[in-house]
């Protein structure tokens, strides 16, 4: 199962996302309470780019006035027709039983830079970090009629 770095922990801080283009796919990275989560960029209404999209949570009532406002940060979305998905498991809130967007596992993993062959006339340095991993093997599914490819997203 192929896996690739696409950021480290400090480029997505709490609250944010990265949009990274991984295997001819573009792919929104989320940080959701300090739990990344991946989703395909590609709304699948209509293609649009849904990890663009305003991140928002839930508002509640069970009678006029009484309102609770939950899951704030968790939902995502799509820019063009307003469609939600829940960022955790790609599952739409539209038609939940039937649509989703593709979802990616995530891992944050410990990396120790390597010095190369090549050493400068300078100190030594050693960096360590953690970097942000996205699997992006591909699973057998069936395809659905609206999952199409969208062009590369340029803040990616």
């Amino acid at each position: 199962m192929p896996k690739y770095a696409v950021a480290t922990v400090t480029e997505i801080p709490v609250g944010h996302r990265k949009i990274v283009k991984v295997a001819d796919r573009t792919i929104g990275i989320f940080n959701v309470k300090g739990e990344y989560f991946a989703l395909r960029n590609a709304c699948p209404h209509q293609g649009g780019p849904l990890c663009k999209g305003r991140v928002t949570g839930f508002l509640f009532g069970d009678k006029p006035g009484d309102l609770t406002y939950t899951r704030q940060g968790e939902i995502l979305r799509c820019p063009w027709h307003g469609w939600e998905f829940d960022i955790r498991t790609g599952q739409s809130w539209h038609a939940p039983d039937r649509i989703r967007t593709r979802h990616y596992d995530v891992t944050v993993e410990a990396c120790e830079m390597v010095q190369g062959p090549y050493v400068a006339e300078t100190f030594p340095v050693e960096v360590k970090s953690q970097v942000i991993f996205v699997d992006v093997h591909v699973r057998p599914t069936r395809p659905q009629p609206c999952d199409t490819p969208t062009e590369a997203d340029p803040l990616g």
